[in-house]
């Protein structure tokens, strides 16, 4: 069997669509994560190993094969962490597959199963709205992400409460939309290393930087 995940890429402005391919076979066991991942992606593998034994999981002794297609574009970033977890506990049978279709994932893990936040829930959300699908992201970009409205929004705290919503045995809240905290200053918390892409425009704005302390 083969779990199909969705989740989104970012180059520079622009989000791509990824699907997250696990499929377990028989063989050696081993984890596999394919599909031009870098370091943070590579990693997933045991974070997700630690957060599903945090849960009481064990990964089944069997080859499993992580690919995110389209395997040509490179893959960044540690919010992947959450749809690789979510396509193996649906190929494990932990999840039913038809109720994760239409939901974009993103989030990283902790060892203990709770969710990091990570950048990108906005244009992630307005990527699942436009495919006219939902969103699960961890609860700390909840409200970045609840600016989208019309749009089903599943924020957990853990990996716990997100299986325990599809079973059932807990109901999720959808976030409200809210702004992140207030800056000490007007330039706090503004940093140049939050924008991808666009090196020419940053190193402009490092030389101005730097030409302006000088004066």
């Amino acid at each position: 069997m083969t779990a199909h995940i969705a989740t989104v890429a970012f180059l520079g402005i622009d989000v791509l669509a990824i699907d997250v391919q696990v499929q377990m076979a028989a063989g050696l066991p081993s984890f596999a994560i394919v599909g031009l991942p870098d370091k943070a992606v590579g990693e997933s593998k045991e974070r997700v190993r630690a957060a599903l034994n945090a849960l009481g999981l064990a990964l089944p002794p069997k080859r499993i094969t992580v690919n995110l297609a389209p395997a040509d574009v490179a893959k960044e970033g540690s919010h992947f962490d959450l749809p690789i977890a979510l396509g193996v506990l649906a190929a494990m049978g932990v999840l039913p597959q038809e109720e994760l279709e239409g939901y974009v994932a993103l989030g990283e893990l902790s060892l203990d199963g709770a969710l990091a936040s990570v950048a990108g829930a906005l244009p992630a959300a307005l990527h699942a709205y436009d495919g006219q699908g939902g969103l699960i992201c961890p609860a700390g970009v909840g409200g970045e992400a609840a600016w989208v409205e019309g749009l089903d929004i599943l924020a957990p705290s853990s990996l716990l409460a997100l299986i325990n919503h599809f079973k059932g045995t807990q109901v999720l809240s959808p976030p409200q939309p809210r702004l992140g905290p207030p800056p000490d200053s007007a330039y706090a918390g503004l940093d140049l290393a939050d924008i991808k892409g666009q090196e020419s425009a940053k190193r402009a704005l490092e030389v101005a930087a730097a030409a302006a302390t000088t004066c």
